[in-house]
């Protein structure tokens, strides 16, 4: 029987829940809510189900989208999906944002960057299967050039706009991009259905946020002892 997928996005104001079988996705349900998704996430969920007629315990993997992102908003996604995978027995997946915004470049080489502010970026290369070629880093964008390879490959970002700017005068200033929709669940449900044929989603208790650097709140807090 074709795998049923429940994922979510809350990562941004943009978020997103999608539901998908056998590979394919169903329904994507895009989501904007920049006082965050917590008052409106379980309301979503249930009337996207109840579109398809597909009860909560007939998800065979939830799926949340991990980071980077807002503090927040990534840890509402994950709190969510581990709550009903704890409540139904079932497993649940944790998917990069920055690989799951690689899924939708079809280049050999996928180079996906996402703004982090204070004048930085999360970014990362991705092979054509998204395994990393060049892992996940926050620095400044002219220094991620640095260490970015040597082959052709494609950029991928929500607005490339905000960085394309930046690549005048480089040897990336040809370089094809890609825009990356906002919306990330359908791609999130994707991965994690790639990962439950591999065996490697497990347990709700092993998912974890993928901030790739310490949040602000954590480093207030720190600054604060």
């Amino acid at each position: 029987m074709s795998a049923r997928i429940l994922a979510l996005d809350t990562t941004s104001e943009f978020g997103s829940v999608a539901l998908a079988e056998g590979g394919e996705t169903i329904e994507e349900t895009l989501l904007h809510s920049p006082g965050g998704f917590g008052h409106l996430l379980f309301d979503a969920i249930a009337r996207t189900l109840r579109r398809h007629s597909w009860a909560a315990d007939s998800i065979d993997c939830f799926a949340a989208a991990a980071g980077p992102g807002s503090f927040t908003g990534v840890r509402i996604g994950l709190s969510a999906v581990k709550g009903l995978g704890e409540a139904l027995s079932k497993p649940a997946a944790a998917v990069s944002n920055l690989q799951a915004m690689a899924l939708f470049s079809e280049a050999p080489l996928r180079a996906t960057l996402l703004d982090a502010r204070r004048g930085e970026i999360y970014g990362a290369v991705y092979d054509a299967s998204l395994a990393a070629v060049v892992e996940e880093r926050v620095l400044k964008f002219r220094d991620w050039l640095t260490i970015l390879p040597r082959e052709e490959f494609e950029f991928a970002a929500h607005d490339p706009a905000l960085f394309r700017p930046a690549l005048a005068g480089t040897r990336f200033e040809q370089h094809p991009w890609r825009q990356a929709p906002r919306a990330l669940a359908a791609a999130v449900a994707r991965i994690a259905g790639w990962k439950l044929e591999r065996g490697e989603v497990t347990g709700t208790a092993a998912l974890d946020a993928n901030y790739v650097r310490r949040p602000d709140a954590e480093l207030f807090w720190k600054d604060k002892r």
